[in-house]
């Protein structure tokens, strides 16, 4: 699943990620942007497409293609 925390306290959000990067990333805006707070916030998930695995699945089947391309080619 894709996930994306938005900030309690100003307009910043993630990108859409795993749930554990996500959730690096916005305990680091918090500690950059707001130090003094304990991170906070909500999170989405992806309801268009909740098995997405954001750019991860478009590389590996380019990587795959090209694998196949190079191969054909000999």
């Amino acid at each position: 699943m894709a996930y994306r925390y938005r900030c309690g306290e100003c307009g910043f959000s993630t990108r859409w990620t795993t749930e554990s990067e996500a959730e690096d990333l916005s305990v680091a805006h918090y500690a950059d942007r707001h130090p003094r707070l304990v991170p906070g916030g909500s999170v989405e998930i992806n309801r268009k497409n909740p098995e997405s695995a954001g750019c991860l699945t478009l590389l590996g089947i380019a990587l795959l293609l090209l694998l196949i391309i190079a191969s054909c080619g000999r």
